[in-house]
């Protein structure tokens, strides 16, 4: 188990260092509520709170914010200026993935950002197996090691439209993917929410404003994240980070996962 004093230096070496009770015992295989859940019901996704130790969440969070923040590259993709006036016809409007947020693709090993992941054990912790088999139990699949990494961080007004994530050209990924995000929320956010697809509709929506959750998905399907917003006065300082694990399905072979080219949401 790694220590407080150890917390305020580096992530622990083990995912399931971050877990509460609860969360150890659904990575244990208990908790049955919690168990191959995405095979049993076909669920595309899940939000699970009360699953990582709140005062680990809260020293991650602040070594997020002081070593990681200035070594992140913003990220996006406008609205293209001409999408109105190009069309010729009613009701024939079209829109691109559009997002923005920062970002650090965990896969240049030169790079200084993968320097300081590394350096911190974030790399560790989200390769090692009980970050794997945590989201083996949730989901009910069995995943290629080891995942594409990424960090994201959203910041006020940052966001990502509608989207699926499908990549039709890219082989395994054609055939879905799990993503496991673990999410750490500064105490300047107000709110944010993912709005997901249910019967074709974007009707779904849930808090992803956690100061320490796991949200696992097996993708694509459609999605967006709605803008982030801070506390008024603290819209500066508000941040919500990602760190995001992507894992193949596992099909009879056991090639590492390669890093998705594009982004999250």
């Amino acid at each position: 188990m790694t220590s407080r004093s150890e917390l305020r230096k580096s992530f622990p070496v083990e995912f399931s260092d971050l877990l509460t009770p609860l969360g150890r015992s659904v990575l244990r295989g208990g908790a049955p509520q919690f168990r191959s859940m995405f095979r049993a019901n076909g669920t595309p996704f899940v939000v699970l709170n009360s699953m990582i130790d709140r005062q680990i969440a809260g020293a991650c969070t602040q070594l997020l914010d002081r070593r990681m923040h200035a070594l992140l590259s913003p990220y996006s993709s406008r609205i293209p200026a001409d999408s109105i006036r190009s069309m010729k016809s009613n009701y024939t409007e079209s829109l691109e993935k559009v997002f923005r947020f920062k970002t650090a693709f965990l896969s240049r090993r030169t790079a200084r950002a993968y320097e300081r992941a590394e350096a911190l054990g974030i790399l560790t912790m989200m390769r090692s197996e009980t970050f794997a088999t945590f989201a083996e139990a949730v989901t009910g699949l069995l995943l290629v090691r080891p995942p594409g990494l990424q960090i994201i961080c959203y910041e006020h007004g940052d966001y990502v439209g509608p989207h699926n994530d499908y990549h039709p050209e890219e082989d395994p990924l054609c055939r879905g993917y799990v993503d496991i995000h673990l999410t750490f929320s500064n105490n300047a956010v107000e709110h944010q929410f993912l709005v997901y697809e249910r019967g074709r509709h974007l009707s779904q929506i849930v808090d992803v404003n956690l100061k320490g959750g796991i949200s696992i998905y097996k993708l694509p399907f459609w999605h967006q994240v709605t803008p982030l917003v801070g506390k008024p006065g603290q819209e500066r300082e508000a941040r919500r980070w990602l760190l995001l694990g992507t894992f193949d399905i596992q099909t009879g072979t056991k090639n590492g996962a390669r890093p998705r080219k594009g982004m999250e949401a």
